[in-house]
């Protein structure tokens, strides 16, 4: 084989594979905007927290229709005293606004008080977690890249009783996450 042949075949089918993705990425995004009712979510299905927490998340942005780059959730909080354990998201930001009620969020060592109106960043490899402290409350949540987020909460709808800790941390981890402690309380 020349040497021009041995260099020109990789070159070609790496420049092959960078086209693909790039085509992959392209048509992966949606083309044109779209609306999302109150109440409503984008594809209709209310995904319902089934043992981490009761609340529902509604997707209001796929990460479907970013090519993966954001999925945006409204999350209804219907579970006073209550919120995720500690964990990780390795390879996302994430942030929350406070559209009702109030929350506490810990974010490394720090704590913060959550209002309607606030909002908290949350970076990726930084453990975390909230707890809601009013009966009900309201918040929208976005993650950057969109992760395995949607697929998370496909699951945790269809738990059926309350998971165990090993069931929640393996969850977590198939989506992504790393939980490191426990969830909040009210004190």
């Amino acid at each position: 084989m020349k040497r021009s042949h041995f260099l020109i075949s990789p070159l070609t089918i790496l420049g092959a594979r960078i086209i693909a993705k790039i085509k992959a990425t392209v048509t992966s995004r949606t083309g044109k905007g779209f609306k999302v009712n109150a109440g409503e979510a984008r594809f209709g299905q209310h995904y319902k927290m089934k043992g981490v927490t009761l609340n529902t998340l509604d997707i209001k942005i796929s990460g479907s229709d970013t090519g993966e780059d954001l999925a945006v959730f409204e999350q209804t909080g219907l579970t006073p005293n209550g919120g995720p354990p500690l964990h990780i998201h390795p390879h996302q930001d994430e942030w929350f606004y406070v559209i009702e009620g109030n929350y506490r969020f810990q974010v490394g060592d720090e704590r913060y008080s959550m209002a309607a109106g606030d909002t908290i960043f949350l970076p990726r490899n930084v453990p975390h977690a909230f707890i809601q402290l009013t009966e009900k409350g309201k918040m929208i949540v976005s993650y950057l890249p969109a992760g395995k987020m949607e697929a998370f909460f496909r699951v945790t709808d269809q738990w059926t009783a309350p998971p165990s800790a090993e069931e929640i941390a393996k969850a977590f981890a198939d989506h992504d996450m790393q939980v490191v402690g426990k969830p909040l309380s009210i004190d």
